[in-house]
């Protein structure tokens, strides 16, 4: 069936979905959208006020904002927005620990079964997450573990630019996951599936790979990308080269050593006492 077949179909389940979490009263919500923060005080109000006016689109969700030791008034920012809305609620690290590090916090924390996620600069448009979420919830495989995003355009400076291209290249010889943009933010999966995964620092850019050496199969969706409206990045283009390096070489030793065989139960013990 074709993609765009499929995201339409998808997309009456998630409408469906969303209005059946509106009529009754949910304990817990269907769906954690899980964001990393560090210094983004200029940025979280705005981006939890984009969230909050997809709310008729998205089925009912949690704000998990993760802040990773953030020395400015990122807190306070995401503090005041819990202040009015049951569905915000703010982890913090006591110091920075890392993008991977936060979104396995706020993966632990999520009390759904299904995950988003967004970085905390307000670059992923929250607006393409209902095409991700529409493909995830509709489907019927069960096998569709991650639906990725890939960014059509970076507003970017060209040095980061060009970077990230190099990166993007060596991940695809080496690894063959199947995408040109593995480390784009926004994301949806199935947090089972994420916290089966082996966890290491700078994980999060390897998703793809991951998730297909554990057996799952990976959707990916072109979205959009916007330039910061405040403060800067936190990682330097050197600082992203030499790790990468280092980790790319540590998910490929894991892609060859990946388990292949499964247990399936046979018989199951007789009767108790």
């Amino acid at each position: 069936m074709p993609l765009v077949t499929q995201m339409t179909l998808a997309h009456v389940r998630l409408n469906r979905f969303a209005r059946q979490g509106r009529q009754v009263e949910m304990t817990a919500p269907d769906l954690s959208i899980v964001i990393p923060m560090r210094n983004e005080a200029g940025n979280a109000q705005a981006l939890l006020a984009e969230i909050d006016a997809l709310s008729s689109l998205l089925p009912p969700y949690e704000v998990i904002a993760v802040d990773d030791g953030s020395d400015d008034e990122t807190a306070d920012m995401v503090a005041q927005v819990a202040a009015d809305d049951a569905r915000m609620r703010l982890l913090r690290h006591p110091s920075p620990a890392g993008q991977s590090a936060a979104i396995h916090s706020g993966v632990q924390a999520a009390r759904a079964g299904l995950i988003a996620t967004l970085d905390g600069d307000g670059q992923n448009p929250p607006g393409d997450l209902p095409d991700l979420l529409a493909l995830l919830i509709g489907d019927e495989t069960g096998r569709l573990g991650l639906v990725a995003g890939q960014r059509q355009r970076r507003e970017d400076g060209w040095s980061k630019r060009i970077a990230s291209r190099i990166a993007n290249a060596l991940r695809a010889a080496l690894l063959r996951d199947g995408t040109r943009d593995s480390s784009c933010g926004i994301k949806a999966f199935r947090r089972d599936a994420f916290l089966a995964l082996p966890y290491f620092n700078h994980m999060h850019r390897f998703l793809p790979a991951l998730f297909k050496r554990d057996g799952w199969q990976v959707a990916l969706v072109d979205v959009g990308h916007r330039p910061r409206l405040a403060g800067r990045s936190n990682y330097t283009n050197v600082g992203r080269a030499l790790v990468g390096l280092v980790d790319l070489i540590g998910v490929a030793w894991l892609l060859r050593r990946r388990k292949k065989a499964a247990a399936h139960e046979i018989t199951k013990g007789g009767r108790d006492g």
